[in-house]
């Protein structure tokens, strides 16, 4: 295998910041998804996607890039790796996510996390149903900790690790002809599902992709 796509998240050939089809109307928001989000344009160079509070109301200014609309228009396909080291957030209700999207789905959760369920990495494949919650509390799952992360998107089955460890295989997998466009952000849970940030808490959420690279 060899790597198709490593990811520079100040690139503007590489992303398109702000704006997505998995968001009405190609965002800026996403209520319906219990999200406060507010997507601005800012890219990351760093990798840490940050959210601040507005000064007016209860919205949230959130990174999101997406490679959909991009010059390079990466997609990942059936069969392909993905890997990621991420530092996870410590701030209730953020919601970090490594995910895909294409023509209203095509979605395959890579990660996602809420630091009020502090050891849980949330997994799913959307395209066929399976997902699963993992306690990686032993294996040191926490706010503030450095995970690395990988996900084979495979024709029959998706296979997603922490480190060494296999967390999940669905079995079903995304069939041989599935493709879609990579999707990083952070999010701002409204308290539907996971606690809101508190009001007088902290004004900026982030967490850092520290590296992503696809191999395929």
């Amino acid at each position: 295998m060899a790597i198709v796509f490593d990811a520079d998240f100040g690139s503007t050939e590489q992303w398109v910041a702000g704006r997505t089809s998995a968001y009405p109307n190609m965002g800026p928001t996403n209520r319906a998804d219990h999200k406060l989000d507010q997507l601005n344009g800012a890219y990351c160079p760093s990798g840490q996607f940050t959210a601040t509070r507005s000064w007016f109301g209860y919205r949230w200014s959130c990174n999101l890039l997406t490679t959909e609309g991009s010059p390079q228009g990466f997609q990942l396909r059936a069969g392909d790796t993905l890997h990621a080291r991420v530092t996870l957030p410590t701030g209730i209700g953020a919601w970090p996510a490594i995910w895909t999207w294409r023509d209203g789905g095509n979605e395959v959760d890579i990660f996602e996390y809420h630091p009020d369920h502090p050891g849980l990495l949330e997994v799913t494949n959307h395209v066929s149903g399976g997902s699963y919650y993992w306690d990686g509390t032993a294996a040191g799952v926490a706010p503030g900790a450095t995970i690395d992360l990988s996900t084979t998107i495979g024709a029959d089955s998706v296979d997603w690790y922490a480190g060494d460890t296999r967390i999940y295989s669905d079995g079903m997998g995304v069939g041989d002809d599935w493709s879609a466009y990579l999707i990083v952000n952070l999010s701002v849970s409204d308290g539907t599902y996971h606690p809101a940030p508190p009001f007088f808490g902290p004004r900026r959420l982030s967490w850092t992709c520290l590296s992503l690279q696809v191999e395929r």
